[in-house]
Parts: structure tokens; C-alpha cells; sequence
């Protein structure tokens, strides 16, 4: 059976990760969590105290420090950076408010791109970001955009933190991520952007299922159509 690549973008808290992984456990495909690469090098940025004008130790941190994923004996993806499970830390607030200047970097976009791209190669992946259609797998067969109002993509993050135990203030974080979200759309490498040929689907009041039944579908009609030519 044919196997595709999926992309699935949108801001921040717009459900993307969650989807991703359900969709990927559904059809068997690999699931390529992007953000939490750039959290890592953003984690890296951080426990080295280096700052904007850092960019070449920041570079050859990421040759230095590998990141990489396995399946925990839970089932659940595990994030590994230079061999250190970070699949908890790298979402606490201060990776959440200075992945967006860390990951503006083209060079550092550059540099995780190429790798992402070569997992991808032989397809069955699913990738979720900012800039999957466009720059990372544009040549994928499925694009989604998911977008949210930011209350209720506060409310999730909300919802989310407090159930991971780190302290939040929903308004604080309505505040975040409406600032990520202008960071992330107008920063010059790789802007958060819908693809021409992508699917948008607000899910402002869409429960999770009804999102991934709808990739789903998108997926299989893709699927169906190529294995009867």
C-alpha cells in the first residue's frame, strides 16, 4: 500500500501535535514532532546562556547536541537531547517564551529542515509546525492548516500546563501566544503561513476526534485515489 506525507501547520496551541499523533497511530506512519526539535535547540540556547548574538555557538551546538526520538514503553514519543530525555522540560514556560527568536535563525531552521527532510524521504510521516507545507514538505500530498481563536488555544495550553504541573495564568498566556503568533507570522526565515494547496480547518469548538476523522478522511480519499491508477 502507498504510503504519503502529511503536513499539518498552524499556531501555536491549534491542536496540531495531538492530531498528529493520533493520525500517525492510525495509519501506522511515523510521527515527526518539529516543534520539539526547535524547543530542544532552544533548551540547548538556554542551559549554555547564550543569547541572539551567539548564532555560530548556537550552530555548533546543534551539531554537537543530537536530538532524537524513541517510543516509550508507554507507547508515548520520548525526546532525547545529547541522550538526555528533555520530553518534559522543553515544554516549561521559559523554552515556550524563547523558542520563537531561537528558531527565526534561517540558519538554524536550515540546519533541522535538512534533517526532518531526511526522515521524511521514504514517506509514511506526518510532520506538524509553522512551515511544513511550505518549506519542509512541500511536495507532501496532504496539507492542513489548523487554526483556533486564541482564547480557546490559551485555554487548551492552560488546561494543559496545569495537568503537566507547571504554574499558569490563563491571561498571561492569552497574551503569549498572541505575541508568538505575530513573532511567528512575520519573522523572515520560514513564516508561519498556509500553504496555497493546503485544507484550513478551524477548530474553535472541534473536539479532537472530529478533527483527526477529518484528516482521516482527507488521507484515505488521497490514498484510495492513488492505489487505483
Amino acid at each position: 500500500m502507498n504510503k504519503i506525507k502529511i503536513a499539518i501547520d498552524g499556531p501555536a496551541s491549534s491542536g496540531k501535535s495531538t492530531v498528529a499523533k493520533l493520525i500517525a497511530k492510525e495509519l501506522g506512519y511515523t510521527y515527526l514532532d518539529t516543534g520539539a526539535m526547535y524547543r530542544c535547540a532552544t533548551l540547548m540556547v538556554l542551559e549554555n546562556g547564550w543569547q541572539e548574538n551567539d548564532l555560530d555557538r548556537i550552530l555548533k551546538g546543534l551539531d554537537q547536541y543530537p536530538i532524537r526520538f524513541e517510543r516509550g514503553q508507554d507507547e508515548n514519543q520520548r525526546v532525547f537531547l545529547n541522550n538526555v530525555d528533555v520530553t518534559k522540560r522543553i515544554r516549561e514556560n521559559d523554552v515556550t517564551n524563547n523558542v520563537s527568536w531561537v528558531s527565526a535563525f534561517p540558519e538554524v531552521r536550515a540546519k533541522l529542515v535538512e534533517q526532518q527532510q531526511q526522515i521524511a524521504a521514504q514517506g509514511g510521516i506526518i510532520m506538524d509546525g509553522r512551515d511544513i507545507g511550505t518549506v519542509v514538505l512541500p511536495d507532501a500530498e496532504l496539507k492542513i492548516f489548523l487554526i483556533a481563536s486564541v482564547e480557546e488555544r490559551a485555554e487548551r495550553r492552560y488546561k494543559e500546563n496545569l495537568a503537566k504541573g507547571i504554574p499558569t495564568d490563563l491571561e498571561t498566556l492569552k497574551e503569549e501566544i498572541a505575541a508568538r503568533d505575530y513573532k511567528d507570522s512575520t519573522r523572515e526565515a520560514s513564516p508561519l503561513k498556509k500553504a496555497d494547496d493546503a485544507i484550513e480547518f478551524d477548530t474553535t469548538g472541534v473536539s479532537i476526534s472530529e478533527v483527526v476523522q477529518f484528516i482521516l478522511e482527507k488521507a484515505k480519499q488521497i490514498l484510495d485515489s492513488e492505489s487505483s491508477i
